[in-house]
């Protein structure tokens, strides 16, 4: 008896395993975007990685004599869940203001592009980023 109940409470935990890798691997897709992104202007990196149920974004470089109130360390995009293929939709934090907008995502081969949006998406500012890993 004893032993038919260690081979059920065996199969239970595999089973919530199972479960909770399928879960994480579906609902994030941070494998698409992880790793670390140069900025256009060539001023700064981002590492991209999951946090939590979503991607974050944290500046992980600043080009030296850039004036910027931005930190290394500072997480800048942050809550990114997916939309759809390659697209993530979440907050962006901008330094420059101190200010959150809404911000989304899209990663087209080796590029992403993402945008921070005022006012319900009327006022956006996009920057564009390549892999730098």
């Amino acid at each position: 008896m004893r032993q038919l109940s260690i081979r059920r409470r065996a199969f239970g935990v595999a089973v919530l395993a199972a479960l909770g890798a399928a879960m994480s691997g579906t609902t994030v897709r941070a494998d698409d975007v992880g790793g670390t992104w140069l900025r256009d202007t060539g001023a700064s990196k981002v590492k991209f990685a999951p946090c939590g149920g979503a991607v974050c974004g944290t500046l992980v470089w600043i080009k030296p004599g850039v004036e910027t109130p931005a930190k290394v360390g500072q997480k800048v995009f942050f809550d990114m869940k997916p939309t759809g293929p390659n697209a993530w939709a979440g907050s962006a934090f901008n330094p420059e203001d101190g200010k959150t907008y809404t911000g989304k995502m899209n990663l087209s081969g080796g590029t992403l592009t993402t945008q921070g949006c005022a006012m319900g998406g009327l006022i956006c500012k996009s920057s564009t980023w390549t892999r730098a890993n």
